[in-house]
C-alpha cells in the first residue's frame, strides 16, 4: 500500500467527478462520434488494428458499440454482418449501424456459436468482476469454435495512478466515467474460466511520456 501511495503521489492527476457509465453516455452521445477522436482512442485505434484477425464475410459483434465506431470499421474493412450492442439507448440512436440492439454484456441476446469476431473497445472497465466474467462467458458461449474476441481497455496503471477517462458534460463541467480497475492477471484468468485463451497483447503508449495508455486483448475460443 506504501508503494502505491508513493506512485500515486509522483502520479497525481486531477479529480473528476465520477458519473456511472450510463449517465455519462446519456451525456455524452450527442458529441461522440465514430472515430478515434482523443489520443487515448488513437492509440487504442492502432493497437486493436495490430491484432486485428481477417474481417473477410464475417459475421462480426460490435459489443458495447457506443455510436458503432469498430462496427462501421468492421463493415469498410471486409465483414459481411454487423451486429451492434449497446447498453445505452442513447449512443444506440446516434449508432451509424443498421443493426442495433439494447442488451447488457452479461447477457447477449445472440444464439450460440453465431458470431465469428467480437469487438469490444474501452467499455469493459465499466463492469465490476463479477460481471467481466459473466460477459467472458457470453464471449464463450456466442463465438464459433476458434472465433476471436479482441477487446480493449483504459490501461489498469493509469487508473492506479489516479487518471480518468473524462469527457465535457451538457452543463458545460467535465466528469469522468466510472471506472473498475481490471489488471492483466483479471483478464487472463477470466479468459481461462471461459475456456478463451490468450493470444494476443498491446499495449500503445503516449509518445511523449511513454506510459501505457491502454490494454488490448486478443482473446481466442479453443
Amino acid at each position: 500500500m506504501q508503494l502505491l501511495y508513493k506512485i500515486r503521489k509522483r502520479y497525481k492527476q486531477t479529480s473528476y467527478p465520477v458519473l456511472s457509465s450510463q449517465e455519462a453516455y446519456r451525456q455524452w452521445a450527442d458529441k461522440y462520434p465514430p472515430l478515434p477522436h482523443n489520443p487515448l482512442m488513437q492509440a487504442e485505434h492502432e493497437g486493436m488494428k495490430n491484432l486485428m484477425p481477417n474481417l473477410q464475410n464475417c459475421t462480426v459483434l460490435d459489443l458495447a458499440c457506443g455510436t458503432g465506431r469498430w462496427g462501421k470499421w468492421a463493415l469498410e474493412n471486409g465483414a459481411n454482418f454487423v451486429i451492434g450492442i449497446d447498453n445505452s439507448i442513447s449512443m444506440l440512436k446516434s449508432a451509424e449501424l443498421a443493426q442495433r440492439i439494447q442488451a447488457d454484456m452479461t447477457t447477449l441476446p445472440l444464439a450460440s456459436n453465431s458470431i465469428d469476431v467480437v469487438l469490444c473497445g474501452l467499455a469493459l472497465g465499466h463492469l465490476p468482476s463479477y460481471d467481466m466474467q459473466a460477459t467472458f462467458h457470453e464471449f464463450s458461449r456466442v463465438l464459433k469454435p476458434k472465433g476471436v474476441a479482441l477487446i480493449s481497455d483504459f490501461h489498469p496503471i493509469l487508473a492506479w495512478t489516479g487518471a480518468q477517462r473524462t469527457f465535457q458534460g451538457k452543463d458545460g463541467k467535465t466528469y469522468a466515467v466510472q471506472h473498475h480497475i481490471h489488471s492483466y492477471a483479471d483478464y487472463f484468468a477470466a479468459s481461462q474460466k471461459a475456456n478463451l485463451q490468450l493470444t494476443g497483447v498491446q499495449e500503445p503508449v503516449q509518445p511523449q511520456t511513454q506510459k501505457p495508455l491502454v490494454l488490448v486483448l486478443r482473446l481466442t475460443k479453443s
